[in-house]
């Protein structure tokens, strides 16, 4: 962890603020080297384990570099999975709250039309997997012209799902005149190449895993035939009784079958994957970060970039095929100076994707017998309680930034001709508000939203309930959560 503190690096008032109240106290070391550098608007490509604090280490500058009276976007941050780019949608809007950054995730299985509105309002950052943003680029719907800053995330991860085609052909389309950031766990030839085609004398970073991380996660390698693997599984849970645990399964198909056999028994658990509506994939991953359930069964869409505070262990139920999957599934333990437990069970017939994955790691992982009947009964009862007990609901980190800050709800929009320079110019004369306790401003065709900042939300309802805004009394309340 560095000894330099956020206010160190010549970042404004209103990020280091945000930067405060989300709980950020000290930069990471990716964190420590990408900030300044970015702030330099220097193209960097970024090699760093998973959970060192990537998003930050570009989200920070991006949300200074950007300039809030420009109404086009200005950033690009390109991520591999939905999760994954709303994940990043949600940190961007919490850094620059105060600079009311006005961020936009792009992803399938959304509409694209209310997409689009979104892009066609004032919007800062744009967030987004490969083939949804191209998809606008291509129906014109992502303006690109003041483009000055792309972030590819997750780079390893684009090439293993096949995205890298659709990355280029974007970037083909960028302004040339740009900084250009790439963020990867591992650098593959393709990766390198892409840095080499696209960017202009990138720096180099990488981020040494320190020893003391690589001690933070405990592997172990359990033998057993598949007709046993859900009674080991059992096995596990009651000797090891983790806090929360994520299960991870090659197929969709596995995850259902495992689900369902756990749920039957009354585990609190719940289940992510690819085949499922993205409305419920959020639900479920949010149900999970706020600790509602303790068990969540995955496949690999669930391994990269979801940062679920104090998972205590990992259970590769099906051992991934492919070596990279191995780090970024157990990567969702261990994770901001915490340890936790991978635990992997194979099969005798998986011995060539466990010598890859070994080889890969550069050690063998310990094998371990599977758990004993008295270690069971010993571990029996306290299993019994914590299954028993009601789950103590987590606090979003997010959770601090958001207390002085109310969303007004007015009904009226683009169709009454009202403009943001409209409720600003209003709000701004109520006595005691001033220009900078108004947040994010979204204008849809009928309705308006406005973030009400440091604590003056009261106030400002009580007092536009009779104020007109461009000669029209507006209806407004609270916004529903």
């Amino acid at each position: 962890m560095s000894t330099r503190q956020f206010t160190d690096y010549e970042l404004s008032e209103d990020i280091v603020r945000a930067l405060h109240s989300l709980g950020y106290e000290k930069p990471t070391d990716v964190q420590n080297e990408v900030i300044p550098i970015a702030l330099q608007e220097k193209d960097l490509t970024v090699k760093s384990r998973t959970g060192s604090g990537k998003t930050a280490a570009f989200g920070i500058p991006i949300c200074e570099l950007v300039e809030w009276e420009e109404n086009r976007p200005q950033a690009l941050i390109l991520t591999p999975t939905r999760e994954l780019a709303d994940q990043v949608k949600q940190d961007v809007t919490n850094i620059g709250r105060f600079k009311r950054i006005k961020a936009v995730a792009l992803y399938g299985k959304q509409p694209f039309a209310k997409q689009k509105l979104e892009l066609h309002q004032k919007c800062h950052v744009v967030v987004g997997t490969p083939g949804r943003v191209l998809d606008h680029i291509q129906k014109g719907t992502l303006d690109l012209e003041r483009l000055k800053y792309l972030v590819i995330d997750e780079a390893d991860e684009m090439l293993r799902m096949g995205f890298i085609e659709q990355v280029g052909a974007i970037i083909d389309e960028l302004p040339t005149d740009r900084m250009t950031m790439l963020f990867s766990a591992t650098l593959p030839a393709d990766v390198e190449k892409l840095c080499h085609q696209y960017m202009k004398n990138p720096i180099d970073i990488e981020i040494q895993t320190p020893e003391a991380a690589k001690v933070q996660i405990e592997h172990t390698l359990l033998t057993v035939r598949e007709s046993d693997k859900f009674n080991v599984l059992k096995d596990v849970f009651v000797v090891e009784n983790p806090d929360n645990c994520i299960i991870f399964c090659r197929t969709q198909e596995h995850v259902d079958y495992l689900f369902r056999q756990l749920d039957q028994m009354d585990y609190p658990c719940d289940k992510i994957h690819g085949g499922m509506m993205q409305d419920d994939r959020f639900l479920v991953m949010n149900a999970f970060k706020r600790g509602e359930f303790r068990f969540l069964v995955a496949t690999d869409v669930a391994a990269r970039g979801i940062d679920v505070e104090d998972i205590t262990h990992v259970i590769n139920y099906d051992i991934p095929l492919e070596k990279e999957s191995y780090v970024h599934r157990i990567g969702r333990t261990g994770r901001a100076g915490k340890t936790g437990k991978a635990i992997t069970l194979v099969t005798p017939n998986e011995d060539k994707f466990l010598a890859e994955i070994e080889g890969y790691l550069g050690f063998e992982i310990p094998r371990k017998d599977t758990p004993t009947a008295e270690a069971v009964a010993e571990g029996q009862a306290a299993f019994d309680q914590k299954m028993q007990a009601t789950p103590v609901i987590k606090r979003d980190r997010s959770d601090q930034l958001n207390k002085g800050i109310m969303k007004l709800y007015f009904n009226g929009g683009k169709k009454k001709k009202i403009r943001a320079v409209d409720f600003v110019g209003t709000l701004a004369k109520i006595e005691g508000v001033s220009a900078e306790d108004i947040g994010i401003i979204t204008i849809q065709d009928n309705v308006s939203y406005v973030d009400i900042l440091n604590g003056k939300g009261p106030l400002v309802l009580k007092i536009m309930r009779n104020t007109t805004i461009k000669g029209k009394l507006l209806k407004v309340h609270e916004a529903n959560k």
